[in-house]
């Protein structure tokens, strides 16, 4: 098949992809099993298991940053039949603090190199392998002026694009 004619399976694949990294971010552990195939696998580094075993571990750890961010950029998605493989570029920036009680940045460049297959009519995630790229950390300046009139993320239900999901839903 051509370019074009993958065009709806594409935006399905994308769509999931988006879908991680909001669930991941907001600590939305349904939404992140939602890009999952149930006997799907993930080598996260720190956790290569099964999709249970990734979700449990890593929500464990995630519970303990204060923000996250990950981010995709270069998308490249290669079709045979009802498989697929997708190479993402991203960046994560993940906030913790520290005995000491500073705020340190963890800036990671990675690659999600996941298998997608089509099983029942979705296209979700059979296997991934995250490749670590690069990574640095940084101290937080915590008195930048910039973040004073902003409405901050929230890392559960209560973060302003469940607020607005919900008001989208009842207009249905």
């Amino acid at each position: 098949m051509t370019f074009q004619a993958h065009l709806e399976e594409r935006a399905e694949i994308y769509d999931v992809l988006m879908r991680y990294c909001r669930g991941i971010d907001r600590l939305d552990e349904e939404l992140v099993r939602s890009c999952y195939h149930p006997d799907a696998v993930d080598n996260h580094g720190l956790y290569d298991g099964s999709v249970d075993y990734f979700v449990s571990r890593a929500f464990t750890r995630q519970r303990t940053i204060e923000v996250a961010s990950h981010a995709l950029h270069n998308v490249r998605i290669e079709f045979a039949g009802d498989a697929a493989v997708c190479e993402s570029y991203g960046t994560a920036v993940e906030r913790s603090r520290l005995e000491d009680g500073t705020l340190l940045d963890q800036i990671n460049g990675f690659r999600y190199i996941d298998r997608f297959e089509r099983r029942d009519g979705s296209w979700l995630i059979a296997r991934r392998t995250v490749v670590m790229d690069w990574a640095r950390s940084e101290p937080v300046d915590e008195g930048w002026v910039a973040d004073a009139g902003f409405v901050r993320g929230r890392r559960d239900g209560s973060d302003p694009v469940y607020q607005e999901l919900e008001l989208l839903a009842r207009r249905d």
